[in-house]
């Protein structure tokens, strides 16, 4: 089983490059942020706690994210592996998602993060804005989200390269030079 972590600020072009990792090979992705709205938008008993949290700026507790996580991966017993998305963003996180992994018999293998600088980020953003309407990406909101990565979140990745299971790549160029280079590192990960 292959456990990846994509991280990298909003816009980052996470999505994107998951949508490749599953297809190459075969992972089952759990992206938090689609969790998140799709709770709200069906409007769950987690969404309404979810949306509270959210409009306010917020990271959802812990403990509500890790449910969440757990329940996902419960559902897909048969994956060959699971890529997360938009998780962990603090140490505790990470060390709670190494628990769960662990409960189930694996880990996570490795942490690819797409180095992006906040100014490549507000102009993807301003594009992705013209040609989708996401709650997450208003100004407001966005600001925050923005500024919680820069100055919180980016702190987690220290946790995991001090385990040697960080990976850099480069995220500003070409979509296909930058998948290219998450498949070496991928292809050069023991498993």
């Amino acid at each position: 089983m292959l456990n990846l972590i994509i991280f990298g600020p909003p816009g980052a072009g996470k999505g994107t490059q998951s949508e490749r990792l599953i297809e190459n090979y075969g992972l089952c992705h759990i992206s938090t942020g689609d969790l998140f709205r799709w709770h709200t938008k069906n409007d769950t008993e987690l969404g309404q706690k979810v949306k509270e949290i959210m409009d306010s700026g917020q990271l959802v507790s812990d403990d509500i994210t890790i449910a969440m996580l757990k329940e996902e991966v419960e559902k897909n017993p048969d994956a060959k592996g699971f890529l997360f998305d938009g998780f962990p963003r603090t140490v505790d996180q990470a060390k709670a998602l190494d628990n769960l992994m662990e409960s189930m018999g694996t880990k996570i293998h490795s942490v690819i993060e797409l180095k992006v600088t906040e100014e490549e980020v507000r102009q993807r953003i301003a594009k992705r804005k013209e040609l989708e309407n996401r709650v997450d990406d208003a100004s407001d909101k966005l600001d925050r989200r923005i500024s919680e990565y820069f100055n919180k979140t980016v702190h987690v990745l220290p946790y995991y390269e001090d385990q040697g299971r960080l990976s850099t790549v480069n995220g500003i160029g070409d979509i296909d030079d930058i998948s290219k280079e998450i498949d070496k590192t991928v292809s050069a990960l023991e498993v």
